[in-house]
């Protein structure tokens, strides 16, 4: 049976920080290993983005094809995650992440020659895309194992969503390496390696030897909804509510993107888009720690809200920066709520359902994110150019103010376990 931590002494002198979390025991091994896995989330796109162009000689072709990956990846990630709660991550996850390694190689094979026949690599790769093993997912429910004890849980998951964070900017950096010495072939390939070395680590850990409900396991911290109010996945309005949430977040991001471009642009500095959006990142890494720092007992369902409202004004604020300085300051007060958000839809998510249904949660909540950056970049394309771009922050931003008065209708009863 898994070990888990300890729920921490009270007082003054006792406040757990996040190296609390990492010596939990089998907490840095699992940790890493999930971290080596999703790794590949930040490799492979590029790299078959570059691969598929390569081969087809069309910039069509290839968006088509990255297309057909992210929707398969996206939409039946709840599907995939649903066979990990009901069989368990080491029955499910070798031979997913065994498929998915092979179907990209697959696609490596078939573009090894240009000319390829577009209509068969885009089979290839959507075929991928649906066999996307759910690694972070995963390492939620994990973390939920390994640490019971609400303080370390949050800061659990900010840690956690800070570090993916991070891996999407790694992986971009990594292609870039690999392109000179293997080509993008070969950076598909070791996307596919760093997935299923991950995923095998994972399933090795001691944490990975609980039932695929994890019965064996203590859950200290039950759920605060009651079982008679979930729904067949359980959760009902909270886990909606972390659902609306990890949508307008995303939707706000996926449009922030190509703003940023147009006002740089506009003001004839396109090289501050990149420090601009770095701005984000760094806003968001510190926003996601400061989280996770925080000792004041205030719960999840009552932050969800405020985070999500605090983005949506930061946003619509940013459509007034005069300048790039200023808006690179905006962006970063934006990127300061993006990830505390996303930990908090997370973890309200988490608290809400059932044992059993901890990973598809999960997978709900981050398929909310990617679909809502997937519109919120198309719907500001559409926007830009026709509109003035305060007017284009201002609206990219309703969505995410418009969700809190329902954030706060949709939110958990007061009487809930409140994180000490």
């Amino acid at each position: 049976m898994p070990s888990t931590v300890s729920a921490p002494p009270r007082g003054p002198s006792a406040r757990p920080g996040y190296r609390a979390v990492l010596g939990a025991p089998h907490a840095g091994r699992t940790f890493a290993a999930a971290l080596l896995g999703r790794l590949s989330y930040g490799v492979v796109p590029l790299a078959l983005l570059l691969t598929v162009r390569e081969a087809t000689g069309s910039y069509s072709a290839a968006g088509a094809a990255m297309a057909l990956f992210a929707l398969a990846s996206v939409l039946l990630s709840p599907v995939r995650a649903g066979l990990v709660d009901r069989h368990g991550p080491r029955r499910v996850l070798p031979p997913m992440a065994v498929l998915y390694g092979a179907l990209l190689l697959a696609v490596v094979a078939a573009t090894a020659r240009p000319g390829a026949a577009p209509a068969a690599v885009g089979a290839l790769v959507l075929a991928a895309g649906a066999c996307t093993p759910p690694l972070g997912p995963v390492m939620r429910t994990f973390w939920r194992r390994l640490l019971p004890d609400p303080v370390l849980l949050r800061r659990a998951f900010s840690l956690d969503g800070v570090a993916e964070e991070l891996l999407f900017v790694t992986g971009p950096l990594l292609v870039g390496l690999l392109l000179p010495v293997v080509g993008p072939g070969g950076a598909v390939a070791v996307g596919a390696g760093l997935l299923l070395a991950g995923a095998l680590l994972l399933v090795a850990s001691p944490v990975a030897a609980g039932g695929a409900d994890g019965a064996d396991v203590p859950d200290v911290a039950p759920s605060p909804v009651g079982r008679r109010r979930r729904t067949p996945l359980g959760g009902g309005r909270a886990l909606r509510a972390a659902v609306l949430a990890s949508g307008v977040t995303g939707l706000a991001l996926g449009a922030l993107d190509l703003m940023v471009l147009a006002f740089a642009e506009d003001r004839g500095r396109p090289e501050s888009v990149g420090w601009i959006l770095a701005a984000l990142s760094a806003g968001s890494a510190v926003g996601g720690l400061g989280l996770g720092a925080l000792d004041r007992p205030v719960p999840n369902a009552v932050r969800l809200p405020l985070f999500t409202g605090g983005l949506g004004l930061a946003l619509a604020a940013a459509g007034l920066a005069p300048g790039p300085v200023l808006l690179g300051v905006a962006v970063g007060i934006a990127g300061f709520f993006v990830s505390p958000a996303l930990t908090t839809s997370y973890l309200v998510a988490d608290e809400a359902v059932a044992p059993e249904a901890r990973t598809r949660a999960g997978a709900w909540v981050n398929t909310a994110f990617n679909a809502g950056s997937a519109v919120g970049g198309a719907g500001v394309g559409l926007l830009v150019g026709h509109l003035p771009l305060p007017l284009c922050f201002a609206l990219a931003a309703a969505p995410a103010l418009a969700a809190v008065p329902v954030l706060l209708r949709m939110r958990m009863p007061m009487r809930i376990r409140m994180p000490m």
